[in-house]
């Protein structure tokens, strides 16, 4: 696994509504809004059996309907593939929950 690119980076940022850069660090972030708590945590748990499925965490802060998600992968120090294909699997499953 190695670190995306700036112009990989920005190539992927295009294709994933809502996510940008985080200033100041090697990452991306996006905040979900949901209709309400119990659909907030719902998502938040179904992401989190992918995360774990893959072996790839989310960094998050849940309160009430809102989740705001930061990711990067740590053993790198950047933004992976790993990073865009669960940023895509929150984006879609975001989508069809809420």
């Amino acid at each position: 696994m190695k670190k995306l690119s700036i112009k990989d980076k920005a190539t992927a940022l295009k294709k994933l509504k809502g996510w940008k850069l985080v200033k100041g660090r090697n990452a991306i972030t996006k905040k979900y809004k949901f209709h309400d708590f119990q659909s907030a945590i719902t998502w938040m748990l179904h992401i989190a059996l992918y995360a774990e499925k893959i072996n790839h965490h989310p960094e998050w802060f849940n309160v009430y309907n809102n989740v705001e998600v930061v990711l990067s992968t740590h053993d790198i120090g950047g933004v992976s593939n790993l990073d865009i294909d669960l940023a895509k699997k929150m984006n879609s499953t975001f989508k069809k929950g809420n």
